[in-house]
């Protein structure tokens, strides 16, 4: 079922970069085609964050596409700073990007730069987190059906009864999504009770205090359900130090997390993201767009995949 999903992925990417090349040679040949071809795309990408292996897998599939169309790339890492991501995307628009594709780190609070950028006449595409504003299109996680999965098979490992906890993330669509599949998976159980709810800031440091004091606060805590990996793993820090029976639930795909699964103990399991196929969707949008193609979607969700003890030995991003 993998492979075949994965073939479904190249297999629309490949006809969204045949199509859109057929349609700039179209236009080549067409009025104006003694002028002087543009020699390189210029192609931008504006991180959230980087100190993450998610955030690392795209960066190596938006490198490996865009080498193979020959376009020159501009990399830039907010830091988690809405107001660097702002600045930075100023800085691509100043060096003349055809395309941008952007990953918020605050999904409000990008609006103003990807205005500028579409007054610049760039192709703004937003990529793992929507972003507010004139986008041409946006590729990301069924982010709720993520929460919900986690949470359904929390509440079925726990038998219908238990304490549990949310870690939570930044205010980003994909995070409050996950939040919300989480909440009203766990509400069809009368016996789940979620007794708090604290923001991780989806960092494994901060992760590891904040679950120290939830464990802290709920002596009786059941598990804990983490917006994302990294923040769980910090989660598993805490409760292992602790040597507390709490179970992690969470969403991502994390390498260390898949091997943690797969291990077997507290960590049991999280819901799979493909992070190199939103890129690669993605690039193949705005390229569509760049080169002509009168019809792009304007939204293009990605199916997650429940990771647990019985299937995550073969994932892998």
């Amino acid at each position: 079922m993998k492979k075949f999903k994965k073939l479904v992925v190249l297999s629309l990417v490949l006809l969204l970069f045949v199509a859109a090349g057929c349609s700039n040679q179209s236009n080549a040949g067409g009025e104006g085609s003694g002028e002087a071809k543009k020699e390189k795309i210029k192609i931008g990408m504006s991180f959230q964050e980087m100190n993450n292996p998610y955030f690392i897998s795209m960066k190596e599939a938006f490198e490996e596409a865009a080498a193979q169309i020959g376009a020159e790339t501009v990399i830039a890492d907010a830091q988690h700073d809405v107001t660097k991501q702002i600045n930075d995307i100023d800085d691509m628009i100043q060096k003349k990007i055809d395309i941008l594709l952007i990953n918020p780190t605050d999904s409000d609070g990008v609006e103003g730069a990807v205005e500028a950028a579409k007054k610049a006449g760039i192709i703004v595409v937003a990529i793992d987190a929507q972003a507010k504003g004139p986008i041409d299109s946006f590729v990301g996680s069924r982010n709720y059906d993520a929460g919900y999965l986690a949470g359904k098979q929390m509440a079925e490992d726990l038998g219908g009864q238990g304490k549990v906890a949310i870690l939570d993330g930044i205010p980003v669509v994909p995070i409050l999504e996950r939040v919300r599949g989480f909440e009203d998976a766990v509400k069809e159980y009368s016996g789940i009770e979620i007794v708090d709810k604290q923001n991780g800031k989806q960092d494994r440091a901060e992760a590891m205090k904040v679950t120290e004091n939830m464990l802290q606060a709920n002596k009786d805590l059941n598990a804990i359900f983490s917006v994302n990996d990294e923040g769980a793993l910090g989660t598993l820090g805490a409760v292992e130090a602790s040597g507390k029976d709490v179970w992690i639930y969470s969403v991502d795909g994390h390498p260390e997390a898949i091997e943690a699964i797969t291990k077997g103990g507290v960590f049991k399991a999280t819901t799979a993201q493909f992070p190199r196929d939103q890129v690669r969707i993605g690039l193949g949008m705005a390229l569509a767009k760049l080169w002509g193609a009168e019809v792009v979607p304007t939204e293009v969700p990605i199916d997650v995949e429940l990771q647990t003890k019985e299937n995550a030995a073969d994932f892998s991003w």
